[in-house]
């Protein structure tokens, strides 16, 4: 499948650039208006631990075997990946998550339904819901972005470990830069958020040859089409209900 998106917009995030300053994160919360995470130490100076509904990017570290140090450390910023051929939007019943006019796929929450299909959907665990039930994630700063600015996180990165512009020119420096790899480039017909990599992708904790599940090719090809009528909807949601997550079983007497 071609990158059909026009004009697309895309994220570079160079892991061997990022110090660790967690500047993005809190640039992420500050244009956002999101509030903290409560967290306790858990022997790690990365925090939060993971993504949530209040926190739309984190700086993973990642503690690698050094070449000249016994310990290499490797910042990896996880965030949305902006996935050209999108799960979340393939199963999203509600139309309520969508694509903006740079590539970005962003949420409605208004229209969220809070079925969590999108959960199921997403290859990199992104998708987080909140006390009321709406899915919250990286919009890529969506707002910005239509009105000629750069993203948060972008605007606020010290050493360039995150850049924002045409996806094509970015991939391209990229290359001619030197770097090993530009995990991305065509995984999911093209993710938003590219990495440049000096290593595998492994190293960097990424999945390698992420894929859709193929309960959503199915919902999308065979099932979508009969939620917009009547009784079909329900018959469509149970059958998604029980390729994504399973049948229930009731618990035996003893």
């Amino acid at each position: 499948m071609a990158n059909d998106t026009k004009n697309r917009k895309g994220m570079m995030v160079t892991p061997e650039l990022c110090i660790g300053c967690r500047a993005c994160q809190v640039a992420c919360k500050s244009w956002n208006q999101l509030p903290g995470t409560k967290t306790t130490n858990t022997g790690t100076y990365q925090n939060p631990p993971d993504l949530n509904d209040t926190a739309f990017n984190l700086i993973r570290y990642n503690e690698v075997p050094g070449q000249e140090n016994p310990v290499r450390w490797l910042f990896v910023s996880r965030r949305c990946m902006h996935c050209e051929d999108a799960g979340c939007m393939k199963i999203c019943p509600s139309g309520a998550i969508y694509r903006t006019s740079d590539g970005s796929v962003a949420v409605n929450q208004d229209k969220c339904i809070g079925c969590k299909l999108c959960v199921n959907a997403c290859p990199f665990d992104v998708p987080r819901y909140d006390a009321l039930g709406k899915m919250h994630k990286c919009h890529q700063c969506s707002d910005r972005t239509s009105n000629g600015m750069s993203p948060a996180c972008v605007k606020t990165c010290p050493t360039g470990a995150l850049k924002y512009g045409d996806r094509d020119e970015m991939i391209k420096a990229a290359k001619g830069s030197g770097y090993k790899a530009v995990y991305g480039e065509n995984d999911l017909s093209g993710l938003g958020t590219v990495y440049a990599f000096q290593d595998e992708p492994k190293l960097y904790g990424m999945k390698e040859n992420p894929s859709i599940p193929s309960s959503v090719v199915f919902w999308h090809n065979y099932l979508k089409p009969l939620s917009y009528i009547g009784l079909g909807g329900v018959v469509a949601a149970a059958a998604i209900h029980y390729l994504a997550i399973g049948p229930h079983k009731e618990k035996e007497e003893v």
